[in-house]
């Protein structure tokens, strides 16, 4: 009877191996080779996994799910982005953040909210700073943030926005330039509030691959510091660029310029606009470089080889400076990227791109790789 039982069993688990193995099949074709062409929603994971001295191994994920508030009128897509990892140092980040079109893109309402633990590379203040000066400084933050805008007129959105920070640094060494240098304001880190207007114009036939039109988006934060480890007060302006231009079917121009000014008598080094991210000057270390102002932009001429695959190529320039903008201290920036579309009808896409900039005397040039969701503009 032994032989029998063990038959059955090994056919019944191979069956629930089968549907396991098929289920899994399925939700991979769904997320990433999804051929549906409705406005339904779609959810796509992609794994992170990176390592560094300072953090040994970080593992985590990331999540979008993608949807349409309505399927009849001329809607953007709407989202909802998650962010998770932890390192084998017990270092954290975790961040949840979504956007909401509301039909015929009356309403546009988005928020953000995130807890880091997580050390940085600081190097000082300004557009010149050294590699030598390389400290690493532990930081502990919270956000929280939040935007609504509602049409005024036709591709015009006024609103406001508002939210509240807590920062917490420790550098336990006295001779570090984060400790010593005295332009390195709020070094305790704070916390604090803010509210103010802001403003959409947004000619985008979509908001996800746009082909032709323009967006600029533009905001003031008011801030308030809270408690007695902050009595910060002053402001922080924004304000963007990104336009867009069909030169075939195939091949799409993007330019985009970017302004950032902190605003106020006071300059809380971790309120201060700083270079280089996964969407603007790429290639540089986001923070090597910080100060009162900054300004880039950049142009990307974007290729789609297939309806899945594209390719783009972009360069831009920028500097940070803290009273007087100087073209001659203008940073160059290059670099090159794939795309694999996973969403067709809303246009979504998985990018990779590689970003080099300046090489500053004695040092190596600066360069990143970055994997992320969606356009860099």
């Amino acid at each position: 009877m032994r032989k029998p039982v063990a038959l059955l069993f090994f056919l019944i688990s191979f069956q629930l191996l089968h549907a396991q193995v098929q289920t899994i099949k399925h939700i991979i074709n769904k997320m990433y080779f999804n051929k549906d062409t409705s406005k339904r929603g779609s959810f796509i994971l992609v794994p992170v996994f990176s390592s560094a001295p300072e953090t040994g191994a970080e593992f985590g994920g990331s999540a979008l799910y993608s949807f349409y508030t309505d399927t009849v009128k001329k809607t953007n897509v709407s989202s909802v982005f998650g962010y998770a990892s932890i390192t084998t140092k017990n270092q954290t980040n975790v961040t949840l953040n979504g956007t909401w079109w509301l039909p015929g893109n009356s309403v546009h309402i988005s928020g953000s909210v995130g807890h880091l633990n997580f050390p940085f590379n600081f190097y000082g203040i300004g557009n010149a700073t050294s590699q030598a000066s390389e400290d690493r400084v532990g930081e502990y933050r919270f956000k929280l943030s939040f935007d609504a805008e509602k049409k005024a007129a036709d591709n015009l959105l006024l609103g406001v926005v508002g939210g509240a920070f807590d920062y917490i640094f420790d550098d336990p060494n006295p001779a570090s330039i984060y400790n010593t240098d005295p332009e390195v304001q709020g070094k305790a880190g704070g916390a604090g509030v803010y509210l103010g207007p802001s403003v959409i114009f947004d000619s985008r036939n979509n908001n996800t691959y746009t082909t032709k039109g323009a967006i600029v988006t533009a905001y003031l934060n008011i801030m308030q510091g809270m408690f007695e480890n902050n009595n910060y007060q002053g402001g922080f302006f924004n304000i963007e660029y990104s336009g867009f231009f069909l030169l075939n079917k195939q091949l799409v121009l993007g330019l985009d310029i970017q302004e950032q000014s902190l605003l106020g008598g006071q300059s809380p080094f971790y309120l201060m606009p700083t270079m280089g991210s996964d969407e603007m000057m790429r290639g540089y270390y986001n923070g090597r470089f910080r100060d009162r102002n900054f300004l880039a932009g950049q142009t990307e001429l974007r290729y789609r080889i297939t309806k899945r695959f594209g390719v783009v190529g972009f360069a831009g320039t920028g500097e940070v400076f803290h009273d007087a903008f100087d073209a001659h201290d203008l940073k160059p920036d290059w670099g090159a990227g794939v795309r694999y579309y996973f969403d067709l009808q809303k246009g979504l896409s998985i990018r990779a791109d590689y970003g080099v900039g300046e090489k500053r005397p004695g040092e190596s040039r600066q360069q990143g790789f970055y994997i992320a969701l969606g356009e860099a503009f």
